[in-house]
């Protein structure tokens, strides 16, 4: 793992001398030499509204941003800086290849000793307030400048920019249409700041209904619609505890008004598992990301491959691309949406003609001006077509999925999106185990040396090796078990 301190929001204990020798400790980290830089320049702007909350504004706009265009808003974690995050995050790729521009709220010791965003305080991460009301003063600036598309706003944002980007899909459900919280907090989860420690490391035991009230009630009389939101959790983060993930998930599925029961689930490289929440139609309106072993920390994965982008360093762990699979999952590697801006019909006749433990092969009737096909799963992209089927691979055994089909003309519009049809992967489901570190060694699901108890096949450090830790395991081979606990 490339953490050479560890990174927190601020320590158990608070008093200013150990803040600042802990602030000095990570000052002396060595820099990151950023990727090389995409076309395009960061810059700074002043002069974006009175600034209630003292931050600074940065902002990225690509060569050839056309009018109309996406907007997205990325917020740095303690002690990095909105040019460091620009470059390891690997926005700049996806601003560049898909046409968007981004803005960077940088915060600063004279807001925080640790540069920290203010997810914790009543005073500056309200609708109206602070931090949150700068940076909404930055979105009306940039959509200004750029003819931004206000219908296609999004936010996401690392650590304590995970727990304010939170907090700003509550306060701002009206300006921003997703957002995606990275190892982050629940929105309006701790004020004021003495109460920040519980909720990084403790379950607060609050009903899925008790969440969302926290943001219902953050714009009273506010009824919709709702950003969907992608939520990325570490099960080996000790800075924020995986149980957070859950606690988000919970917390914006009912919001949406729909189940924690996910509607659909799949594989990803990295370790990683995505889980589904769909709307009436079907979409993913919440989808929560687990990355097995994963520390505190971005998820990046460097290369020139489709889907990996950004920097190794402190807090940029390599294991996925996080912001490709974001950005995907927002709509913005397709103009934004699912299908429908183009003229040509909805194809007919999708059916599923055949599924594996891993794949599910599609067939559909052909649309007269079809140049391609673009194939949706679960509302998300998941590949093209040039004829009239389509076999999706790399998927989770005995899991159902949502599949719809669009057909694109020569210019690349697409038309109506299909009906969906649901297509249920063969196999047996992974099985998960929730109990305390000592059963679940008595088990056999785990092992434990030198008082720890550790996951069998993983070896994921499970902690101290009693009946006073509890941990969910699935089990995804046989003997083979890791960590769950932000979902099975």
């Amino acid at each position: 793992m490339p953490h050479s301190v560890r990174h927190v929001f601020f320590r158990r204990t608070a008093p200013a001398a150990a803040l600042g020798a802990f602030a000095a400790a990570l000052t002396a980290v060595t820099p990151l030499a950023p990727p090389a830089s995409a076309a395009g320049t960061l810059e700074q702007v002043t002069g974006f509204g009175s600034n209630p909350g003292n931050l600074t504004m940065y902002e990225y706009a690509p060569v050839g941003l056309p009018a109309n265009a996406p907007l997205v808003v990325a917020l740095h974690g303690c002690t990095q800086s909105a040019s460091d995050y620009h470059a390891h995050s690997g926005w700049q790729k996806f601003a560049d290849q898909w046409k968007f521009a981004v803005v960077y709220p940088q915060t600063g010791t004279a807001n925080n000793s640790l540069s920290c965003f203010s997810w914790f305080d009543s005073a500056k991460d309200a609708r109206g307030k602070g931090e949150a009301a700068s940076v909404k003063q930055m979105v009306d600036s940039a959509v200004a400048r750029y003819g931004s598309d206000r219908g296609r706003v999004y936010v996401t944002g690392l650590s304590a920019g995970g727990g304010m980007a939170a907090d700003l899909l509550a306060d701002y459900p009206d300006v921003f249409a997703g957002g995606s919280v990275d190892s982050g907090l629940p929105a309006q989860c701790a004020s004021p700041q003495a109460a920040a420690s519980g909720c990084q490391y403790s379950d607060q035991g609050l009903t899925p209904k008790q969440w969302g009230d926290k943001v219902r009630g953050s714009y009273p009389g506010y009824a919709g619609p709702w950003p969907r939101v992608a939520i990325w959790q570490g099960s080996a983060d000790t800075t924020v505890a995986p149980v957070n993930g859950g606690e988000l998930r919970d917390q914006w599925t009912d919001v949406w008004g729909i189940g924690q029961t996910p509607s659909g689930t799949r594989g990803l490289t990295g370790g990683t598992t995505e889980s589904d929440y769909g709307d009436s139609g079907g979409r993913p309106a919440v989808a929560l990301f687990s990355v097995s072993g994963m520390a505190h920390g971005l998820a990046v994965h460097p290369g020139s491959g489709a889907d990996q982008c950004g920097g190794t360093g402190p807090y940029y762990l390599d294991y996925i691309c996080s912001s490709y699979y974001t950005a995907k999952f927002w709509g913005l590697d397709t103009g934004g949406g699912q299908g429908g801006t183009g003229s040509l019909p909805a194809p007919s006749g999708l059916t599923v003609t055949g599924t594996t433990d891993t794949g599910v092969s599609l067939s559909w009737n052909p649309v007269s001006g079809a140049a391609s096909y673009t194939v949706y799963r679960d509302g998300t992209k998941a590949g093209s077509a040039t004829g009239t089927t389509y076999t999706d691979t790399g998927l989770t055994a005995a899991t159902s999925y949502g599949y719809t089909v669009a057909a694109v003309d020569s210019s690349g519009a697409e038309g109506t999106p299909s009906a969906q049809v649901t297509a249920t992967t063969t196999g047996a489901a992974p099985r998960c185990y929730t109990d305390n570190n000592y059963d679940q060694v008595r088990a056999g699901r785990a092992h434990q040396s030198a008082g720890y108890a550790y996951a069998n096949g993983s070896d994921q450090n499970l902690g101290l090796y009693n009946v006073a830790v509890v941990h969910t395991l699935k089990e995804t081979s046989p003997g083979y078990f890791v960590l769950a606990d932000s979902g099975c």
